[in-house]
């Protein structure tokens, strides 16, 4: 009758019956304060374990947070130095692109120097002699233009297009004027041999329009060094 009441009184107290009938059995029927001990012991390890059991869940995403943050560090060093192979490659394209231009132009030069030998029957060599003489003021100012021709290396050339464009490019000072009319004919997208007329260059001021002999003299004998303007006009076929 006594183990009844105390199972009654811990009801009533609102602890379910099946729990208050182990808390019971657990104490031996020692009594309400017995069992209401080993109940309230029984929620207090279990408040312990939820909050172990939260410590170790906010440690793991902790953890797991540290290893995205890592994860995303190495990837964003990864695309760095990706998009730095990228630029040194896309570098060294361009360059060989730019070399391998200046070897056609070099080569389509020989060519047209082989041809205009096979056309006149004579030494393309010999051709740029008699005009040797034509840059007159040289010998009026020796104290001035022996030490520009040889401080320069290179000459900037601007030519302007018939459609009022203008190209500018940087070439060697001993190049030929050659090299200048083919850099205008490429990219003024003219394929060589394709059947358009070919181009005449004219000197800005004074006027002065370039022959075929002065195709193959250097740029620094012509006094176009270090800087020139030069007039692309359309020559009339012969």
């Amino acid at each position: 009758m006594a183990e009844l009441t105390a199972l009654e009184s811990l009801i009533e107290m609102g602890f379910p019956r099946g729990r208050a009938e182990k808390a019971l059995a657990l104490t031996g029927n020692q009594g309400i304060e017995a069992a209401m001990d080993w109940m309230m012991e029984l929620v207090a390890q279990k408040q312990r374990e939820r909050e172990e059991r939260e410590e170790r869940e906010a440690l793991e995403r902790e953890r797991q947070r540290r290893r995205q943050g890592q994860e995303l560090s190495a990837a964003r060093q990864r695309l760095q130095e990706g998009e730095m192979r990228r630029a040194a490659e896309e570098r060294r394209r361009e360059k060989a692109e730019e070399l391998a231009a200046r070897q056609r132009v070099r080569e389509k030069i020989e060519r047209d120097k082989a041809e205009r030998a096979k056309k006149y029957g004579g030494s393309v060599g010999s051709q740029p002699t008699p005009p040797a003489t034509e840059p007159g003021p040289v010998p009026s100012s020796p104290s001035q233009e022996p030490p520009s021709k040889r401080e320069y290396d290179q000459c900037r050339i601007q030519v302007r297009l018939p459609d009022g464009t203008s190209l500018t490019q940087t070439f060697r000072a001993r190049e030929q004027l050659a090299a200048v009319r083919l850099y205008v004919e490429l990219h003024r997208g003219e394929e060589p041999g394709g059947g358009q007329d070919p181009v005449q260059l004219l000197s800005g001021f004074p006027r002065r329009a370039f022959s075929e002999a002065d195709m193959e003299r250097p740029l620094q004998e012509l006094g176009l060094v270090p800087s020139a303007v030069l007039i692309v006009a359309k020559k009339c076929p012969s």
